[in-house]
């Protein structure tokens, strides 16, 4: 048992193994509350192995713990009530609240003035339709809760899609979104202090497939202009929420245009490249931050790639000859469509640490969702 602060962390994936490893260097001890026995984040943090709204454990942790966090949005929020008053929780519920229901995201995203795309609530068939009339197709359907890396929704490109997806809906609340023709996909990964200190990394570009992230590119290239839109909704919904620790929003740019499409309310897969290309990881400020900390400097050190390893590792000579990489393995099982780890491409110049980036995805055919 350790003597010195305890950070609790409901959850204990990737995100928690990574938050775990980076508070050890401040002297920090991490506990993880995760119901698998094999969750990753038993590497770097004492793992629980219970449920997340099992009463005796929360119990436990709140005594444990200094602090309690939460890697991912579908942590119960029964479980944050029954914590509230006896340990302090950050971010806050009302963070997570906000975060995990799609609708309320958006509407939040409304009530700040943060520009959105068009979309609609959907519980039956019937508003489907009347979804589909009015704001007409492409567009996406996806569950209010639930779901991620493209799981837990439906494109709908013809009206073939549209009448498969009224069946699957069935009485769920979900979100109708238009598609918006945007050029690229951004974030901005950002982090509050106690005290309302913040600090922005460079946005990063990112490119999904089937719903999956498969590589960030940081900093991007963007204008002033961008940076500044994306910089000042992050700090306009953080203040708002009182929101303490590291968060994400991801956009589509449109013609420069910056249009809000969701917000995490933690440490983020568009963030990875921090741990090794910026001053600070994403992983560290977001501890230091819910631990009280003063926050470090979220400048990028050089150019990164990221690409995430999905469904299954490379062979152990797929980065040989190449310059600045570093390979993370979460230790996770191989399945078709998982993420198992993610290789960060780093340096000074731009345009080398893409080609070398290009050289390792032409060797990773696993990373591709398939």
């Amino acid at each position: 048992m350790s003597d010195g602060p305890v950070l609790g962390v409901l959850g204990g994936g990737q995100l928690a193994q990574m938050m775990a490893r980076a508070a050890k260097p401040l002297g920090i001890s991490c506990i993880a509350i995760d119901p698998n026995p094999d969750a990753c984040a038993a590497s770097d943090a004492e793992l629980w192995v219970s449920a997340y709204d099992n009463r005796e454990t929360l119990l436990k942790l709140a005594e444990r713990a200094d602090v309690v966090t939460f890697e991912f949005e579908n942590v119960p929020t029964s479980s944050l009530e029954l914590l509230e008053g006896r340990v302090r929780i950050d971010p806050n519920a009302e963070a997570l609240r906000v975060s995990s229901d799609r609708i309320a995201e958006k509407r939040y995203f409304e009530s700040t003035g943060v520009p959105i795309g068009p979309y609609r609530e959907v519980s039956n068939a019937a508003e489907l339709d009347v979804a589909v009339r009015e704001f007409g197709l492409p567009a996406v359907v996806k569950s209010c809760s639930g779901g991620y890396d493209g799981k837990g929704q439906r494109v709908l490109r013809t009206n073939v899609d549209a009448t498969e997806a009224r069946a699957w809906i069935g009485e769920t609340r979900c979100i109708y979104e238009s598609f918006v023709a945007f050029d690229r996909e951004l974030s901005i990964i950002a982090c509050r202090s106690r005290e309302g200190e913040f600090v922005a990394f460079p946005l990063a570009e990112n490119t999904h497939e089937q719903g999956m992230l498969v590589r960030s590119v940081a900093p991007a290239n963007v204008t002033d202009e961008t940076e500044t839109q994306a910089r000042r909704a992050a700090r306009k919904i953080a203040e708002r929420l009182d929101y303490v620790g590291v968060f994400a929003i991801e956009f589509f740019d449109v013609g420069g245009r910056l249009l809000a499409n969701e917000m995490a309310p933690r440490v983020h897969n568009t963030g990875h490249w921090t741990i090794e290309g910026a001053r600070t990881s994403q992983f560290e400020n977001h501890v230091r931050a819910v631990m009280g900390l003063p926050l470090g400097s979220a400048e990028a050190t050089g150019h990164s790639v990221m690409l995430n390893i999905i469904g299954k590792r490379p062979a152990p000579d797929a980065l040989a000859g190449v310059t600045g990489a570093h390979i993370h393995d979460y230790a996770k099982a191989e399945r078709k469509g998982r993420k198992i780890g993610h290789i960060t491409l780093t340096g000074p110049d731009a345009t080398i640490c893409r080609e070398q980036a290009e050289i390792v995805n032409g060797r990773l055919g696993n990373l591709m969702p398939g």
